[in-house]
């Protein structure tokens, strides 16, 4: 038993040199590498607080762009629910009226006295429709989806310049939109239309 615990002894020693050694050998750096190590890992904690940051901003961004999507998909409800109500009421009395001033009044016949009612709500209809598609452009998340295909995520993502470019995502579509150069739209891997930002 005290050969064994000798032994264990020596072994426990020879390790406890070891370390010592490897601690004055790290106490014995030359100060540029110490220094350079600290610079190192202070980088590291700043690197890693900035990817913090730019997570906190796109989180930030997409919940704002969230919230102006359902403002506007609930404005184009609205807008269309009013559409639909004054539209159904008070245009029918109005083209009633229109269609007998024309046939009483001017001695039109009862087709032509129609067709002009009928033209003119066409072309409201056509407004309304101009008007509600301008409101539902905003659902598209567009500042989202540019600023997720500058980090290379999503269809978009090779269109849009590098996250180092100086050249903001807004202005990279603007300027070179998704398309395959003779005015089609491009398609991504599965053969769908790539929605342009």
């Amino acid at each position: 038993m005290g050969a064994t615990g000798a032994g264990d002894d020596r072994d426990h020693d020879r390790h406890a040199g070891k370390a010592r050694e490897s601690a004055e050998g790290f106490d014995a750096l030359p100060p540029d590498l110490l220094e350079a190590m600290r610079q190192i890992g202070a980088t590291g904690r700043a690197s890693l607080g900035a990817a913090g940051d730019t997570a906190k901003a796109l989180r930030t961004l997409v919940v704002a762009d969230v919230a102006l999507a359902r403002s506007a998909a609930g404005r184009s409800l609205a807008f269309g629910g009013m559409a639909v109500a004054f539209g159904a009421s008070a245009w029918l009395l109005l083209m009633a009226t229109l269609v007998v001033f024309l046939s009483r009044q001017l001695g039109w016949s009862w087709s032509a006295a129609m067709l002009v009612p009928a033209l003119l709500s066409l072309v409201a209809a056509a407004a309304a429709g101009v008007l509600a598609m301008r409101y539902f452009e905003h659902t598209r998340l567009q500042a989202t989806r540019r600023q997720l295909a500058r980090l290379g995520i999503g269809e978009l993502a090779e269109f849009m310049p590098d996250p180092d470019s100086p050249v903001s995502a807004r202005a990279a579509s603007a300027r070179n939109p998704p398309g395959n150069g003779h005015g089609a739209p491009a398609k991504d891997e599965q053969g769908i239309d790539v929605t342009p930002p």
